[in-house]
């Protein structure tokens, strides 16, 4: 699934995955900067507790939001697919400058919203200059490929990654987030095995990137970003592993980046702060 087309004379809004635990109260560095691309005091922020099975999740990032100072800040309470075709819930969503979707299970996020009008609307507000930033669960569910699973603590192996259709606001990368916290390099390095068309990006906590309309995206907070580079990909033995057998992959590009440095996707440069 390909970003929804940009009408003329709109430019797509910024895409923001979050590696989950981000700093929300002594220095909310990429809760700031969201707030400031959104309009700051003049944003409506519309968040999407759905990955969540915490009550008062919702509640939390609405009273965090208003203590950043926006505007506005509302929570949609989406917790079936039947709250995803209400037209209140897509109504208050068409208001939105920033759409922010909380952590929790990706699953449970794209089962319940995966081909609704509330989906739909959240790419096409994107593509008419709407930001929208998730973490974790939140974060996984933006591109067209997105890590629904796998095992930590692995090599990357022929069953090391389960991977599911996602809301496809980013189809220049795939990513993996809670990345050093949870040891995720195995199931990321299988992921890209599967799809070495998109560059691979693990998040770690309090840690974002803010990926540009010109597809550039800076790394954002304290922790780092690794990127995986397949472009220069010689060989695979994907297709020929057996069930859980270790892979060989040559000719991969690897940068590390960390708060200030930036990658630009489409062309695949990483640059220094």
């Amino acid at each position: 699934m390909c970003p929804a087309k940009i009408a003329e004379g709109e430019t797509r809004g910024y895409v923001i995955p979050i590696g989950g635990a981000e700093e929300k109260i002594q220095n909310p560095v990429i809760l700031k900067k969201f707030v400031e691309l959104c309009g700051g005091e003049k944003a409506r922020i519309v968040i999407i507790p759905t990955a969540s099975q915490l009550d008062d999740t919702g509640a939390t990032y609405e009273e965090l939001f208003r203590a950043l100072g926006v505007g506005n800040a509302v929570s949609l309470p989406i917790e079936g697919r039947d709250d995803a075709l209400n037209e209140v819930n897509i109504a208050e969503l068409e208001k939105a400058t920033g759409i922010f979707m909380t952590g929790g299970n990706q699953l449970r996020l794209s089962t319940i919203l995966g081909g609704t009008p509330i989906a739909q609307a959240i790419r096409r507000l994107n593509s008419a200059g709407v930001h929208v930033a998730g973490t974790s669960a939140g974060a996984a569910i933006m591109p067209e490929h997105m890590i629904a699973g796998g095992s930590a603590d692995t090599l990357p192996n022929e069953n090391g990654v389960t991977l599911a259709p996602g809301l496809g606001l980013i189809n220049k990368v795939i990513l993996d987030q809670h990345f050093s916290e949870r040891n995720r390099w195995g199931r990321l390095m299988s992921a890209i095995a599967y799809n070495p068309f998109a560059s691979a990006l693990g998040i770690d906590e309090d840690t974002a990137v803010f990926i540009a309309p010109n597809n550039i995206l800076e790394v954002v907070g304290s922790g780092s970003v690794l990127v995986i580079d397949p472009a220069g990909l010689q060989y695979s033995s994907m297709a020929e592993a057996g069930s859980g057998s270790a892979l060989t992959m040559l000719g991969l590009k690897v940068h590390m980046l960390s708060s200030g440095s930036s990658y630009d996707t489409a062309s695949r440069e990483a640059f220094k702060p």
